[in-house]
């Protein structure tokens, strides 16, 4: 046993993880439109409406609550001879292809209807892609920090796709094109098209799966009872859940403030830039951190140091681009921490309810997690956008100080608070290094004697793990 054990806790290589973690970057390039630049450009650009796009959003994401369950179930339970994962990242990329293709480079004249059918399409693709890369990630290794490494790694493909991304808006500024916005939209949708099936290729050809083992029946019953009852499940949920509603605050009312409230012009996309060029470099800090003081703890102190700097936004005079950019950037420290650590708790989370139910349901718990984070997206497009109506305000269009006041106020307190209430969340997080490697070495017991018996049916004889009275659980 310790020998597996010490094998399966080998660091992966820098080429294997730099294979493993590209396709993020194209996930995130269609991610970051979605919440930061499509809503303002339905909304505003092709005259749907605040109101009506925040709620075509919400109702779209809310989709993602019956769909993801069911891929996730079905990621765990389809194996091939090319693994559990692989194959399902490969069929997502035709369906990821085509919806881009139709939101980002939309017909002249639109509709809610176009907007809401090809959104659920577009969704399908996208939970199918991201629940299948994050259980691969975290079927890579069983090692407690090696697993925040993959998702370090991921969550830096992720970012650097969302900065690459933020540079085709300034280029294609630069040139001048006679309708500015759907140029843009439509630069970040085919360099999502022309990446995502070169880094798919690369992930799927050089990075194996690791083996893992089948899973036992368990009744329907106590399945559900193991997820409803587990403690770890519902702090990571609730912590991401929330954390979705705050993300999807800033993001989807960011260009508001640059561009109405704070009057930044052509200098928005650089704010952006310098908060995820900050997140990416500051991921090396935060995983030693982690290592130091535990993820869940991490993730607190983090949640906290967000609700310190968000208020900072509130002092940036209007048109100072340079007090913009120094606030971003600080803001910029801790915000790759909560995703990349969440996305490494829930790896522990799923060893945890296979010791309790012998089920191995990381699809599922992935598939939560993301639904949970939708869920969060949604309500604050809808919610943000209605308050945004609510307080008569008008996009790029005459707004009075008190209206532009609000909306700082609208994208500063709800954000504070919700990450001072992640914080609390996460402190009581109960599965911490030790606790983790308990269930690893149960787990790797259990794979012992399941080869063995494997073996003595095989032969008809007793194994050498058998014989030498390896203890069952």
């Amino acid at each position: 046993m310790t020998t597996a054990t010490q094998q399966g806790r080998q660091p992966l290589s820098r080429w294997t993880l730099f294979a493993f973690a590209l396709p993020a970057a194209p996930i995130s390039a269609m991610g970051l439109p979605l919440a930061v630049h499509l809503p303002p450009f339905y909304a505003g650009s092709l005259g749907l409406g605040l109101t009506v796009v925040g709620t075509i959003f919400m109702f779209a994401r809310f989709w993602d609550v019956f769909t993801d369950p069911v891929l996730g179930i079905v990621s765990d339970k389809y194996e091939t001879r090319f693994g559990r994962r692989r194959h399902w990242i490969v069929i997502s990329v035709p369906i990821m292809l085509v919806s881009v293709y139709m939101i980002f480079m939309p017909p002249v004249a639109v509709t809610g209807f176009y907007l809401v059918a090809w959104l659920f399409v577009l969704y399908v693709g996208w939970t199918l892609l991201t629940i299948s890369h994050m259980s691969w990630g975290a079927e890579l290794t069983p090692d407690y920090h090696e697993r925040s490494r993959v998702q370090g790694a991921r969550e830096i493909a992720l970012i650097l796709g969302m900065v690459f991304v933020l540079t085709l808006p300034i280029l294609i500024e630069m040139t001048g094109p006679e309708d500015v916005a759907a140029a843009r939209v439509a630069s970040m949708g085919w360099f999502v098209i022309i990446l995502l099936p070169i880094a798919v290729f690369l992930a799927v050809r050089f990075v194996p799966e690791r083996k893992t083992p089948p899973p036992s029946h368990v009744p329907m019953k106590e399945a559900v009872a193991a997820l409803v009852q587990s403690k770890p499940l519902q702090n990571v949920l609730a912590a991401d859940l929330i954390s979705g509603i705050s993300g999807g605050l800033v993001a989807s009312m960011f260009l508001f403030l640059a561009e109405d409230a704070l009057q930044l012009g052509k200098y928005s996309s650089l704010m952006l830039l310098g908060y995820f060029i900050s997140g990416v470099s500051f991921i090396p800090v935060m995983l030693w951190i982690s290592r130091k003081l535990g993820k869940h703890r991490t993730a607190a102190y983090s949640a906290l140091f967000n609700a310190a700097s968000v208020p900072l936004i509130l002092l940036v005079p209007v048109g100072n681009a340079p007090a913009a950019l120094a606030v971003w950037i600080l803001c910029g420290v801790n915000m790759a921490a909560g995703p990349f650590l969440f996305r490494s708790i829930m790896a522990d989370v799923a060893d945890h309810d296979t010791v309790r139910t012998g089920q191995q349901r990381t699809g599922l718990f992935y598939s939560m997690l993301t639904m949970t984070n939708k869920i969060g997206v949604a309500v604050a497009i809808f919610g943000g956008y209605t308050m945004l109506d609510m307080i008569g305000f008008t996009p790029r269009g005459e707004n009075t100080p008190e209206v532009l006041n609000a909306l700082r106020a609208v994208y500063v307190w709800p954000a504070c608070a919700i990450s001072i209430a992640v914080a609390g969340i996460l402190w009581f997080y109960p599965i911490d290094e030790k606790k983790q490697r308990e269930n690893r070495e149960v787990l790797e017991k259990r794979g012992i004697e399941a080869a063995a018996t494997a073996i003595a049916a095989r032969t008809g004889h007793p194994s050498d793990a058998q014989s030498s009275g390896v203890p069952a659980d």
